[in-house]
């Protein structure tokens, strides 16, 4: 082998490479330098490779696709890439999965992928197995090697039963059934019939062993790792600021433009323009980077149905004649639409007439293509560049997939129809199970919100009071203290509350008293005089005397019929005066919000309302207002349920 540059150290035969264009043979961590400035390359040439992805022109061997010799041809050059050329069936995989996808959607990538961890599997089989070949991986009795190298290449860790690079063993399982059917297929054409049965019964026990082996681990550790993972949204003043970052920046590019037509200039407004419509059309950036100058140019511009018009309302006729649509490939090959404003318009014009003045390849058939490549922009990158750039607080939080995740959790909080919902699910290029699944409000900001209302509830002992509410109705302040069986507890005890005849006390599990419950002669009285208490009057600062009087003659009933029986309870024997407007009304200056809350105060609430109204409550005690709250509060639930 006659190199064109002599080496000054020693060299093997695989570290040389010819050019595609001369012939010559230069070593291959060089060969990239040389093919930039080759003299044999033509005036067009292709576009600018980096240093490892030099394409090689070597000889296609028999009965391998032109197309997936060629992306083995332009991988990177190393040992990865010499075992996908020598082996056969990882060369017939890549050529399955070219079959399987059409063209225009990353697909070379995707099978450069594939084809690379398959030998990279290989490799470490036969590092620490006795697997010499692609073949050998879908025989029956080489399983328990391929789980070895399977775990070895993924990083398995056997303490912990967990992963690395979970993801990778996954992946590495869904490529070997695949490849069990090819081999078995293979072998069936050449009459390889015991090959054919052995893939076969690899399939069989793949299905019924690589769960447990693999997939359990992989997946499990898959999921804990996003446990206790922050959900960053974006803030609403950074996308505002970052909208207009953009409209300022897309006019100056359109500018720069217009005046001096190069790639530079292009690019510029090319990248501006893609942010903007991935932006505001909250979609994947892959999807908008990936669009197609077809696509735009053949777009529907014809005018609206104007009996669908008819049925919009103004605003609504308006919008619809303000934006246009063009529908582009999305995820899993749907339609996805997307929205264009006419500042867009004109943008995406201006592009499309600049391509020939800025040196972009007539076959590039992308809309936001790269001047001298055949590829495209790509939206994450350029999300990052102009989030940096707006002086948001947190640029981190402006990528593609945040923005949609904060439309479908903003949606969660407009309470959407059913139909709303599937109509937003559709425009963002997912069902609605999705939706609701992976971009709907975070489930641990429902628990902290809504779910642990209930929780201080029932640690609080006020679950009754939120009879007949739902989680979005309840409303409690965690500060407060929790409610006790002293005297400064919202519950009576067994001193607040006197006996009576025929009185039944409430216990709870642990014994602890709640209240006594009154017999149904006392609970009727209780019912008559607490009926003709209105909600009006629940709130009004001139509640009248005759309904005070009126509750006062029920704590009257309870009252002498406890001290006749000879109840100790504080109040027994005292004698009961009507309620006066002036002590109404200062005591609901102080506690009204007990009684529209339904919460009975405690000693302490009660003795503050005396102290703050010393005049009008001169007469009253702590437990007295603590009854007439108590009677008020029953009056309000019974307006409530009639």
């Amino acid at each position: 082998m006659v190199a064109c540059r002599r080496p000054t150290t020693a060299k093997q035969s695989d570290d040389y490479h010819h050019c595609k264009f001369c012939q010559g043979l230069y070593a291959r961590d060089s060969l990239w330098r040389h093919v930039r400035n080759c003299p044999q390359k033509s005036v067009e040439g292709e576009p600018r490779a980096g240093r490892n992805r030099i394409s090689l022109d070597l000889p296609k061997p028999d009965q391998v696709h032109e197309a997936v010799w060629k992306i083995a041809c332009e991988m990177n050059q190393d040992d990865i890439s010499l075992v996908v050329r020598n082996e056969r069936d990882i060369l017939n995989l890549g050529e399955s999965l070219y079959n399987a996808r059409k063209p225009h959607e990353k697909r070379n990538d995707y099978i450069r992928q594939k084809m690379r961890e398959m030998a990279r599997l290989l490799i470490a089989a036969r590092a620490i197995t006795p697997v010499k070949s692609t073949e050998d991986l879908v025989m029956p009795n080489n399983f328990r090697h391929v789980i070895q190298a399977v775990r070895a290449v993924a990083g398995y860790e056997l303490e912990s039963n967990s992963y690395k690079i979970p993801s990778l063993a996954l992946k590495l399982g869904h490529s070997l059934a695949k490849l069990a059917g090819i081999v078995q297929c293979n072998a069936i054409i050449s009459n390889r019939h015991a090959i054919a049965e052995s893939a076969k019964q690899f399939a069989t026990l793949y299905e019924k062993k690589w769960t447990e082996s693999i997939s359990a681990a992989a997946l499990g550790t898959l999921q804990q790792a996003k446990w206790n993972k922050p959900y960053v949204l974006p803030f609403t003043q950074d996308v505002s600021l970052l909208h207009k970052f953009l409209a300022t920046e897309r006019v100056k590019c359109m500018t720069d433009l217009e005046k001096e037509p190069n790639s530079k200039s292009f690019g510029n407004l090319a990248k501006v323009t893609l942010t903007q419509v991935v932006l505001f059309n909250r979609k994947r950036q892959g999807e908008v980077s990936k669009m197609e100058l077809r696509t735009f140019a053949s777009r529907n511009c014809s005018k609206l149905n104007p009996d669908i018009m008819m049925c919009l309302s103004e605003f609504e006729r308006k919008l619809a004649q303000h934006f246009d649509r063009v529908e582009i490939r999305g995820k899993r090959s749907r339609m996805v639409p997307v929205l264009l404003t006419p500042d867009m318009i004109a943008a995406m014009e201006l592009l499309m007439k600049s391509r020939n003045e800025c040196q972009v390849h007539a076959e590039n058939v992308y809309f936001f293509a790269r001047p001298s490549s055949f590829s495209h922009y790509r939206g994450s990158d350029c999300f990052r560049k102009y989030a940096n750039q707006c002086g948001a607080s947190n640029p981190e939080a402006l990528t593609s997939t945040r923005l949609r995740k904060q439309v479908a959790t903003l949606s969660t909080v407009l309470n959407l129809k059913e139909n709303e919902m599937d109509q937003l699910a559709t425009f963002l290029g997912h069902d609605i199970r999705v939706h609701r699944e992976f971009y709907r409000l975070p489930e641990s900001t429902l628990q902290l919100a809504k779910v642990s209302k209930l929780l201080i509830a029932m640690g609080k002992g006020r679950l009754s009071d939120l009879q007949g509410k739902g989680l979005d109705d309840i409303e409690i302040n965690p500060d407060d203290e929790v409610d006790t069986g002293d005297d400064d507890s919202s519950e009576e005890t067994a001193e607040d509350l006197p006996q009576h005849k025929g009185s039944r006390t409430e216990t709870s599990a642990d014994g602890t008293f709640l209240r006594p419950a009154p017999d149904s002669k006392t609970l009727d009285n209780m019912e008559s005089t607490s009926e003709s208490t209105s909600l009006d009057n629940v709130n009004s600062s001139n509640t009248q005397p005759r309904h005070d009087s009126q509750q006062n003659t029920a704590l009257q009933v309870i009252t002498s019929q406890a001290s006749s029986n000879g109840s100790k309870g504080k109040q027994a024997g005292k004698t009961r005066s009507k309620w006066t407007g002036d002590e109404v009304k200062a005591v609901e200056r102080h506690m009204l919000h007990f009684i529209t809350s339904c919460r009975v105060p405690g000693k302490k609430d009660c003795d503050s309302c005396i102290q703050a109204e010393p005049v009008a409550l001169k007469d009253r005690d702590w437990a007295a207002i603590k009854y007439y709250i108590h009677n008020r509060i029953i009056a309000l639930k019974r307006k409530m349920n009639s």
